[in-house]
């Protein structure tokens, strides 16, 4: 895989403060289903940083962390060294558990990396993941976002091409459902077909779909919105078709979603976020139903574009017509089910 420059946003601190809101509904309490921790040459954004931000006004009980290359382990045979980011998770939920750090259960879930092309010879990999994951191992993910066009990228790796047909990789999707594990899938909208495919040979594998399934606004999709739609739509309904499949919704502060939130004086206000969102959000309901889609944060990627509190209240503005029922599972239940979360059940 082709290791390039980070195609994220930078955090500015300064600029993101200049938008401030009170907290909306702060007493619902709130499952981040997907965000990372990391320190690159791009920033830092470990456990304190992270707590910092879900310590701003939201009542978060638990996160999913999941997979971005952190802390791999220097040496030992090559497939193995994505265990070190399981370990690494691990601590830092073994220190979020201890409760000297507020109420968030940092990675009470953890989606590793472990490379799925080797097919079945994955399974050693997965089960020494699964041994030093505190039992919090849940899913993996591999980087599969990939397109023509150089234009569209989101992520510092990119992945072969046609990676989901390959007959390895799927062999070693095949071999999640062996250890009870899902799989987290970052795709464009126009690899949704190729997820779906997928999706049927492996019906025993949960699929989560993140980042409301890539919708593209950049390169040759700018200015194509309504096509780019209609087509993100008619392959998504294919998927949620599928008993197996669920989806995040999140991820849209990424610069290929097609928004230019981050050039503007002031950083988007939740208002702002919620109307230029609600047609993923309003499809990717109507197609899973509430019941098999969560909320996310996606941090710290999307910081570049807005602030923790800023997002959680736009997911907040969205849900302002859902049933409680379809509230819980955005916010908290559906992810809890997903990932098996024990420590959040608790509290909702």
């Amino acid at each position: 895989m082709q290791i390039v420059n980070a195609p994220h946003l930078p955090v500015r601190p300064d600029w993101l403060a200049l938008r401030d809101e009170p907290v909306l509904q702060p007493d619902w309490p709130v499952v981040d289903a997907h965000h990372h921790l990391w320190d690159r040459q791009s920033g830092r954004y470990l456990a304190h940083e992270f707590l910092e931000d879900t310590g701003s006004g939201h009542r978060v009980v638990s996160t999913v962390y999941v997979q971005c290359r952190s802390m791999l382990r220097a040496d030992g045979p090559v497939e193995m060294r994505a265990v070190g980011e399981i370990e690494f998770a691990n601590g830092v939920a073994a220190m979020s558990a201890s409760g000297a750090y507020g109420q968030t259960r940092c990675c009470e879930a953890i989606v590793g990396g472990a490379d799925l092309s080797r097919g079945d010879d994955v399974a050693p990999v997965l089960e020494a993941m699964l041994e030093v994951s505190g039992g919090r191992l849940r899913g993996i993910r591999n980087p599969l976002a990939w397109h023509e066009s150089e234009a569209v990228r989101s992520s510092p790796v990119t992945p072969p091409r046609d990676l989901m047909r390959d007959a390895g990789f799927r062999a070693g999707v095949a071999t999640l459902a062996r250890y009870g594990l899902s799989l987290d899938a970052w795709v464009y909208h126009t690899q949704l077909d190729e997820l779906y495919a997928l999706a049927c040979c492996v019906p025993d594998v949960t699929v989560v779909i993140d980042h409301f399934g890539g919708p593209v606004g950049v390169g040759p999709h700018a200015g194509h919105s309504v096509e780019v739609l209609a087509a993100w739509r008619g392959s998504l309904q294919r998927l949620a078709a599928l008993p197996n499949t669920r989806m995040k919704l999140g991820g849209a502060g990424m610069p290929v979603f097609g928004y230019d939130f981050a050039s503007a004086a002031l950083p988007p206000s939740s208002q702002q976020l919620a109307d230029a969102w609600r047609p993923y959000f309003e499809v990717c309901v109507d197609l899973f139903g509430a019941e098999r889609c969560m909320f996310e944060s996606n941090f710290p990627v999307d910081k570049g574009m807005f602030s923790y509190r800023v997002l959680w209240n736009a997911f907040k503005r969205l849900a302002d017509h859902a049933s409680e029922a379809e509230r819980k599972a955005l916010f908290s239940g559906t992810a809890i089910r997903t990932y098996r979360l024990r420590g959040a059940g608790d509290t909702v």
